[in-house]
């Protein structure tokens, strides 16, 4: 069980790197028509959502980790390294969660935390969709479909 749910947190890990790689650089900069985050503020949030947990819950898993500031707007490149390490540390976690059967910090289990997880950053993947819709750069269909296809990502 443990294979399927570090399986699962990397499917959704790549469906958020599949989204990301679809999307034109300069519309990284795009904004909901009722403001708030732009399109790379999302993905810098998703990320430094997960080092808040990591430093919370397994500190030694963000060595090497940083935080997405403010200033780094636009850089691709860096949302995509971020994502993929922040990724990979909270598969350890993750592992290391279902071995000792607990998330510290996070309650009930640590399945309940891969849902909280995954919930969270779908939430947001949803407004990148809304963003990019509103401001005339939605993604195309072929990558839409694409975010479905759980068994092929």
């Amino acid at each position: 069980m443990v294979e399927q749910i570090i399986e699962t947190w990397n499917i959704h890990n790549r469906i958020n790197l599949y989204l990301l790689e679809s999307i034109n650089e300069a519309s990284l900069n795009d904004i909901s028509a009722s403001k708030g985050r732009t399109v790379f503020e999302q993905f810098a949030h998703i990320h430094n959502v997960r080092l808040m947990w990591i430093n919370a819950a397994k500190p030694s898993l963000s060595e090497g980790l940083t935080k997405i500031e403010k200033g780094n707007e636009g850089n691709k490149e860096l949302l995509q390294q971020s994502l993929r390490q922040s990724g990979s540390a909270i598969e350890q976690l993750l592992i290391i969660g279902m071995d000792e059967g607990k998330i510290k910090g996070f309650k009930p289990h640590p399945i309940a935390f891969l849902g909280y997880l995954i919930s969270h950053e779908s939430h947001h993947r949803g407004q990148i969709n809304i963003t990019l819709k509103q401001a005339g750069h939605p993604v195309d269909k072929k990558t839409s479909f694409g975010l479905w296809e759980w068994g092929t990502r």
